[in-house]
């Protein structure tokens, strides 16, 4: 039999290669500058790997000019240095390989401490492997430590880690090891659907919280055809108020984050009108969003994969999505599913609460033991059903939009008939400020301050750059063109809680002063008559736009030196935000979040934002208005100083992403 001595051979070849291996190791320990360790991984070894060596063969002859890239070491000789970079070898040839595997004897050759060369033995021809018996079929080599009772006794190895494969260094998240899968659902998400500040936030918060390094998806309904949105073909059916309903899934990728729309008859046929239709057809597509919503993470392949429900926060807004955590925790955790699944409720105005009869409970298709979360008793309208309230006492966490509403839900006048409730859930409430995106609003980006005389400015070119979109607004509306006065600003619903009954009561006063007053809005007939009427009564100094214009709006803000938001009531506020990012300094009621972010003209210390007033009324408007136009015609300075201060805070939405992830973290871990 000639297998015993092919065994003989095959141990004297291994302990060979034993004895070699540790040599090297040792006079690496002492080796000159120049020699790298074995350690180190040449990116040329990652590039350069064989085709067989996946195969299992031996892989032989390695050539002897290859070189370290990283230094002017030749493993075969000495080499000058050199630009070129290693010829890369073909796709199907790159794999990746870890020097901790140990190689084959011809595989490189070995260095001495001194640096010279020694090649590895001579092996004869009659020693290699036999072409079929004890030939091994697969390589693969065990991980080099120290190993005792060998063979001819015990060799000791100096354990060598094994290196991690060459690739482009990426930043870690700030999200660190918080990162999440976070499903944000609203009724309305810019710039696809929008009819107020929560369609800013659906599509400026995801796209900050996927610059933290969290995977986002938003869940909105599609009420139109849109542009670059596919079908993924996924198709799913849903019970609504006794109706078999099929919703489509559509899928587009943007910023970072991964936009989902809702299809059904009953969104495609609101158009622009999103909260149109009768209550019952209202609280019908809400409910239809709300089921669709929660298996989205299931269903549609973002990608390729789907979200699934681990490390999963699903970020609700307002009444039109508060039935989410409802759902969630009565058909799937109260069942044994989405246990690590989260619901987080956005709360950005109290005023509007999903309210219909108890009798409408059926249609939402929820148990019996759900009702009293429902439940509500007013004192007007008697016993109701409200879907916000239930949203409340559902979800794991509460975020109101702004620290000073926070605290305004929690009082009788803010709380709109919830404030006990919020009360009690005043654990999980937390107050985060909105931000901008500032990759649209900014005076130095604005898309639509390229045209018709506007320009782009900066806090270094404020005075000049202001100035010329004054002038600007001024000859495309007709106005004289005054530098010297101040221009004053309105742009919101004219309606009664954003005061303009004020503007409305001191208009005289107003009309008095050396100003010029620009409105833009729609609401109330009889406010809309108001402000025709006063366009046509004072054609030097003011001029109304019914209506709203995107285009108009931004610069409106742009081109103002003052900004009027009398508001009785306002959760956050988005306009005073976007006014000093631009320059524009607000007078604002201090209610919820405008007293969170306008603080008052200091001059004795030269701080503060705007000018403020307590009490929503007339006189408080005047005052503070007052004193504004004072500033800008006695001490033109200090109003330039308030400005650029306004334009100079960190106003993105970054910042209150942070605050989001914190929220969603400890939503996390609340059982």
């Amino acid at each position: 039999m000639e297998l015993f001595p092919l065994l003989t051979l095959a141990f004297a070849w291994i302990e060979e290669r034993k004895r070699l291996h540790s040599e090297l190791l040792n006079s690496l320990d002492n080796s000159s500058p120049k020699v790298k360790s074995v350690t180190e991984t040449p990116s040329s070894w990652v590039q350069h790997v064989p085709e067989n060596y996946a195969d299992g063969e031996l892989v032989l002859g390695m050539p002897a000019t290859h070189s370290d890239p990283e230094s002017s070491v030749v493993y075969g000789h000495e080499a000058k240095p050199s630009a070129a970079k290693p010829t890369a070898a073909p796709p199907s040839r790159q794999r990746n390989f870890s020097p901790s595997i140990p190689a084959s004897p011809s595989r490189r050759q070995y260095l001495e401490p001194e640096g010279t060369v020694k090649s590895p033995p001579e092996v004869e021809p009659s020693t290699r492997w036999p072409s079929s018996a004890l030939r091994p079929t697969s390589l693969k080599m065990p991980d080099i430590k120290e190993r005792k009772g060998s063979i001819d006794g015990a060799i000791a190895v100096k354990e060598v880690e094994p290196a991690e494969p060459v690739e482009v260094e990426k930043p870690p998240p700030l999200a660190g090891e918080n990162v999440m899968n976070v499903v944000l659902v609203a009724a309305e998400c810019a710039p696809w659907s929008k009819t107020g500040g929560l369609g800013d936030v659906a599509g400026a918060l995801p796209k900050a919280l996927a610059r933290r390094g969290h995977r986002v998806m938003v869940v909105a309904p599609r009420y139109k055809v849109y542009e670059d949105v596919w079908d993924t073909t996924v198709r799913k059916r849903y019970t609504v108020n006794g109706q078999d309903m099929e919703v489509g899934y559509f899928h587009c990728y943007m910023d970072g984050v991964d936009y989902v729309f809702i299809e059904n008859g009953a969104f495609l046929h609101c158009g622009d009108n999103i909260y149109g239709g009768s209550r019952e057809e209202l609280v019908k597509r809400c409910i239809l969003l709300c089921k669709a919503a929660v298996e989205a993470p299931w269903h549609v392949p973002c990608g390729g994969v789907t979200y699934g429900d681990s490390n999963l926060v699903f970020i609700a807004n307002d009444w039109h999505t508060a039935l989410l955590p409802v759902y969630l925790q009565a058909y799937y955790r109260d069942n044994g599913l989405m246990q690590f699944a989260r619901a987080v409720l956005v709360l950005h105005n109290m005023a509007h609460q999903g309210r219909s009869g108890v009798d409408y409970y059926r249609e939402l298709g929820l148990p019996d033991q759900y009702l009293e979360n429902f439940k509500l008793f007013d004192p007007v309208g008697g016993e109701h059903m409200n879907i916000l309230m239930a949203g409340i006492k559902a979800a794991h966490r509460l975020v109101a939009v702004s620290t000073g509403y926070a605290w305004e839900i929690q009082t009788e006048e803010g709380g709109w008939g919830l404030h006990n409730v919020i009360r009690d859930s005043a654990w999980k409430l937390r107050g985060v400020v909105n931000g901008i995106d500032d990759t649209e609003w900014g005076p130095s980006v604005d898309r639509f301050l390229t045209s018709d005389g506007y320009c782009h400015y900066d806090v270094d070119t404020l005075e000049t750059g202001k100035a010329q979109c004054k002038a600007a607004l001024q000859k495309e509306l007709g106005l004289p063109v005054r530098p010297d006065v101040p221009l004053l600003g309105f742009i919101g619903r004219l309606d009664y809680q954003k005061g303009v009954d004020l503007i409305q009561d001191a208009k005289d006063w107003m009309m008095q002063q050396e100003i010029q007053l620009v409105m833009l809005g729609s609401g109330r007939e009889d406010l809309e008559n108001t402000l025709r009427r006063m366009e046509g009564e004072h054609r030097d100094k003011c001029r109304g736009w019914v209506g709203f214009s995107v285009k108009m709006a931004h610069r409106i803000t742009a081109a103002c030196d003052i900004l009027l938001m009398p508001s009785r009531f306002e959760p956050c506020g988005l306009n005073q935000l976007y006014a000093m990012r631009y320059g524009t300094v607000p007078v604002v009621h201090a209610v919820g979040g405008l007293r969170d972010t306008v603080t008052p003209f200091d001059p004795y210390n030269d701080a503060g934002l705007g000018w403020t007033f307590d009490r929503a009324d007339t006189t408080g408007l005047i005052h503070a208005l007052g004193n504004a136009i004072y500033t800008y015609r006695e001490y033109l300075s200090s109003f330039r100083d308030l400005q650029r201060r306004g334009m100079t805070q960190d106003l993105s939405w970054d910042a209150a992403a942070a605050q989001y992830e914190e929220v969603m973290v400890a939503a996390k871990y609340q059982w």
